[in-house]
């Protein structure tokens, strides 16, 4: 299923600082400036959509993915909504869930602190998180070595 995330967040207006999750009510994703601009121009095409959608909307849910009279994304429609855009860019197929391991694996590998990437991804424990991406850590140990290396004057 695809997390439902609305517009209103207690108090916290989308984008000032993040995104609300319903799904996890305490959680806010931070949204960096770019993602922020485009959930605003996002929010712009939702409310023209909405006026359109008229008397069918359901814009009380107030989401941010959801269709276009606003109600909750089927997750096998967004599934091979996904598929249609990979086949389109020429991408491999790929399960929409796997760009949540991509975007771990990456946060990773660029030294982004495993609590961080705990919390982003919403594990209950940061053992959850080390185990899953475990794959990823061979190379940060490299890297963490090399970086050990010239710190200590050695190196070639």
């Amino acid at each position: 299923m695809v997390v439902q995330l609305g517009w209103r967040g207690h108090g916290r207006p989308a984008g000032s600082s993040g995104v609300k999750s319903s799904t996890w009510p305490l959680a806010w994703a931070a949204a960096s400036s770019s993602s922020i601009r485009a959930l605003r121009d996002h929010q712009v095409r939702q409310r023209f959509e909405r006026r359109w959608a008229g008397e069918r909307g359901q814009a009380s849910w107030d989401l941010i993915f959801c269709t276009t009279i606003g109600t909750q994304l089927d997750g096998r429609n967004v599934a091979h909504r996904f598929q249609a855009l990979c086949r389109q860019a020429g991408l491999p197929r790929v399960r929409f869930h796997d760009l949540r391991h991509s975007a771990a694996s990456v946060m990773l590998a660029q030294g982004v602190p495993a609590r961080v990437i705990m919390e982003t991804l919403g594990h209950a424990t940061i053992g959850t998180t080390l185990n899953l991406y475990a794959h990823v850590l061979p190379a940060l140990q490299q890297e963490a070595a090399d970086r050990m290396d010239a710190a200590l004057g050695g190196g070639a």
